[in-house]
């Protein structure tokens, strides 16, 4: 499923002394399968952006193709595009509402039409591949930890068998070990399935050692756009926007300025080992 953003441009607040533009002449384009990462400060548009492409925001000018259809033409199948696309927000509390984690979870797939079986199915299928133990399936949602509230909202996406999956900040206050089981479970849902994952993150560390492709936001506008290497090279400029490339690429940099010769591309801390080691023959 391919997705096309053709000089998107939005303004909150339009026609009034408040408007904000939020996205300015926007193009991309998201091929199938992709892994993308989609980083900047706050207010740099990146929530917005991935808003849009599920149609839960509409914009002000410009046009978003799926699979080459125009998402904004008149007869175009919007509860369609949004089963096709799933997007879950930063705040799981957002998402949960049902009196326990499986009726929420089934939720999704039952306003799709499908049997009771077809819904049961999809939501046990869902709450399996993220992880959630069979004990907590009829607890209420709001019992929860933080990081199991956040598989249960990813669940419900997922029961809609969606084939582009947006995570909007989805580690976001969450301890390191409750992160790094989010996010390998995703890899893996991604690498098993070939889905479409779009994840919003200020984490640079979580961006460098999981997409295959960073898309970089600063003030509505698209900054960067490459591979993981190729924008962290820029890391003086990230900084002057209020970014930073993950910690190994300042240790990689301050090795190579003391004589060491390590590749200083490197983004992850495998990359950064192997390198080190190479350079000192070992």
């Amino acid at each position: 499923m391919s997705i096309i953003l053709d000089h998107v441009n939005y303004i909150y607040s339009e026609d009034t002394p408040l408007a904000v533009a939020a996205l300015k002449d926007v193009c991309l384009q998201i091929p199938d399968g992709q892994f993308v990462g989609i980083i900047g400060h706050t207010g740099s548009g990146k929530s917005t952006l991935v808003q849009h492409l599920n149609g839960l925001l509409k914009a002000t000018s410009g046009h978003i193709y799926v699979d080459g259809e125009d998402i904004y033409d008149r007869d175009y199948d919007m509860k369609k595009l949004r089963s096709r696309v799933g997007l879950v927000f930063q705040y799981p509390e957002h998402q949960l509402f049902e009196v326990d984690v499986f009726s929420d979870v089934c939720f999704g797939p039952k306003n799709l039409g499908l049997d009771k079986r077809e819904v049961e199915l999809r939501a046990y299928d869902a709450l399996r591949k993220v992880g959630l133990p069979d004990e907590l399936f009829y607890q209420s949602p709001f019992d929860l930890s933080g990081g199991q509230k956040r598989r249960a909202a990813i669940a419900g996406v997922l029961a809609m068998k969606p084939e582009v999956l947006i995570l909007d900040e989805p580690t976001a206050g969450l301890d390191p070990k409750g992160r790094d089981e989010i996010l390998d479970q995703i890899k893996q849902l991604q690498t098993e399935t070939g889905m479409t994952i779009l994840l919003v993150s200020h984490s640079m560390e979580d961006v460098a050692e999981y997409v295959d492709r960073i898309i970089v936001m600063n003030r509505g506008s698209v900054m960067y756009d490459g591979a993981p290497r190729e924008v962290f090279g820029h890391y003086k400029e990230l900084e002057s926007v209020g970014l930073a490339a993950p910690q190994v690429t300042y240790i990689l940099h301050q090795l190579k300025d003391r004589g060491l010769n390590v590749d200083v591309d490197a983004t992850t801390i495998d990359e950064a080992a192997e390198t080190v080691l190479k350079a000192l023959g070992w």
